[in-house]
């Protein structure tokens, strides 16, 4: 395999239960080294697929590729993965050195080979002086850790993490994400990520894979996909996103004219405007935190202006998230707070750049 070819392949990977199909024609390729994020609600189809890879379930038609050879019937002790689930399974009557070892044990490992490697692995997780404790002495957050030692312990050709940090508390997983983060960088090490949290996705990944009812939305960058989502699901999934209906009345060398009942004209560049034609029918996509709230209706005379009204105030620390009135639309704008925010009820302008507008063709 060379550098430049997938560690992990998917060619039109299906998987049926019955009449229900939960994961539909996927084609799917990870790069060495990558991040990979499979994003989505409960009941999208991600973890089917990560269990598929794992071989944990059985494709119903396709084809799997580890390293470039195919492992469908491949069982999962013969894969060389490491895996950290959502529980992380550790076993409550082992030691955290046995639990680490476990793989490498079952590897046939040199003895000692499995200590030098079990101890450089707990100090990879900054858990070397836990060694001799069992799960039930430690933290969720050392248990964590050392379900991930484990897994990295045995140096898998893929690492597949199974919404290994939701069990955690708010601090605590911003804490490891990027610890997990570190590490993966740190070795080098293919990974596989499931997540229901769009903030962890767009934090820790190098590609991100939206899905929804088993089909794959959307994949590319987490700028990519968060800043041009090609889809209204994405759009509202990622982010707080206004939708809006708008015609397309005219272009020009500047960007593309669009009439949005009881607001008016809105303009978009060009290069968001997917293609759409004057007379389209088009669905508007604007950031929350890309919208400006100010008390001067010529604050900014480069952005399309609108007059709104502040109903409600979502007060966040160093931003508020409003809910405006424009016209016959409620808004949500995220803006940071200078001093004081906007209170409810206040006449604002808010203000919309069009660069920051996103085109998508009606569904």
């Amino acid at each position: 395999m060379n550098d430049r070819e997938s560690v992990v392949e998917l060619r039109n990977v299906v998987k049926r239960y019955g009449s229900f199909t939960a994961v539909q024609p996927m084609n799917l390729g990870i790069e060495p080294g990558a991040f990979v994020t499979l994003l989505g609600p409960s009941g999208c189809g991600k973890t089917t697929t990560l269990r598929m890879v794992a071989g944990l379930a059985a494709p119903s038609a396709g084809d799997i590729l580890i390293k470039g050879a195919r492992v469908n019937d491949v069982p999962i002790h013969r894969r060389n993965l490491g895996l950290v689930f959502q529980n992380y399974a550790l076993f409550p009557h082992k030691t955290v050195l046995d639990n680490v070892a476990f793989g490498l044990k079952y590897r046939k490992v040199a003895r000692a080979e499995i200590a030098k490697r079990v101890r450089n692995a707990l100090e990879l997780v900054q858990l070397p002086q836990m060694a001799d404790r069992y799960p039930s002495q430690l933290s969720g957050g050392q248990q964590q850790r050392i379900a991930l030692a484990r897994a990295i312990v045995v140096e898998p050709d893929v690492l597949l993490l199974d919404e290994p940090l939701s069990a955690l508390d708010a601090n605590l997983r911003e804490e490891m994400r990027v610890e997990l983060k570190k590490i993966q960088h740190q070795l080098g090490i293919t990974t596989i990520f499931v997540t229901h949290d769009q903030s962890e996705a767009l934090a820790m990944s190098d590609k991100i894979i939206v899905m929804n009812n088993g089909w794959i939305e959307q994949e590319g960058s987490p700028q990519e996909v968060y800043t041009r989502p090609r889809s209204e699901f994405v759009a509202r999934f990622l982010g707080n996103s206004n939708l809006l209906d708008g015609r397309v009345v005219a272009h020009d060398p500047d960007g593309v004219r669009i009439e949005v009942a009881g607001v008016g004209e809105v303009r978009a560049d060009l290069e968001r405007a997917d293609g759409a034609q004057t007379g389209d029918h088009v669905r508007l996509v604007v950031r929350a935190e890309k919208l400006r709230l100010s008390a001067d209706p010529a604050d900014d005379p480069g952005a399309t202006r609108m007059a709104g009204r502040i109903e409600a105030v979502d007060y966040q620390g160093q931003a508020a998230r409003y809910f405006v009135t424009v016209g016959p639309h409620s808004l949500q704008v995220i803006n940071p707070i200078d001093r004081h925010p906007f209170t409810e009820g206040a006449e604002v302008a808010v203000q919309v750049r069009a660069r920051d507008i996103v085109l998508l063709r009606p569904e």
